[in-house]
């Protein structure tokens, strides 16, 4: 009796030992397929390019006093192309937000685009409204916004921060995160980028 039961207890585990093997295996395999399609198809992030933008207002309203510092008012139409270059691997952008940076610091409110999916080789554009009101800068900052506001032109970037997903026919990828700048020197009162200009893309 006692042989009996060590013997079943022997079997059952070995069987556990053969269904967890069968799992891992089964996993590994899954895995390994997809790194060699990743590795076959060489996934290409995005290109984002700042098609047009033309800037409608960037000031400091007058203040009677320094105190509190003067802030930004900024308003910009900026017009956004992103091209999927690959081939066989769409492209999942979740949570996207657009804003206007100036020297580093955000000077305008975050648009966010809808999530949308990308097919190989698709080109998706976007043109958000990008407004920013009574923004609080840094006293240098303060001066280089009255410096370009004499010159006539200034610098600025548009920024995309997000989400990104790859898809491999019925395979979606995890998470990961898309920041795109894209510099915009403008003349002030109406003016527009000279033409379309490249973004920088990290993934």
């Amino acid at each position: 009796m006692w042989k009996h039961r060590c013997y079943h207890d022997y079997e059952r585990r070995r069987l556990i030992r053969r269904i967890l093997l069968g799992i891992l295996a089964f996993v590994g395999l899954v895995l390994l397929t997809i790194i060699v399609i990743l590795i076959i198809l060489r996934p290409t992030k995005p290109r984002f390019t700042l098609q047009d933008a033309v800037l409608y207002a960037f000031n400091l309203p007058p203040s009677p006093t320094e105190l509190p510092p003067p802030t930004l008012n900024l308003t910009m139409q900026a017009t956004l192309s992103a091209h999927n270059p690959n081939d066989g691997i769409g492209i999942f952008y979740r949570s996207l937000d657009v804003y206007v940076s100036y020297r580093g610091q955000q000077v305008s409110r975050a648009v966010v685009i809808p999530p949308s999916y990308q097919d190989h080789h698709d080109i998706t554009v976007w043109s958000p409204y990008l407004y920013g009101i009574a923004v609080p800068l840094p006293p240098y900052a303060v001066d280089a916004v009255r410096e370009e506001l004499n010159t006539g032109a200034v610098m600025l970037k548009v920024v995309v921060e997000g989400e990104v997903k790859w898809k491999v026919g019925s395979w979606v990828s995890g998470t990961y995160h898309l920041h795109v700048n894209c510099p915009a020197y403008m003349r002030l009162a109406g003016g527009r980028i000279g033409g379309p200009e490249r973004c920088g893309v990290d993934v």
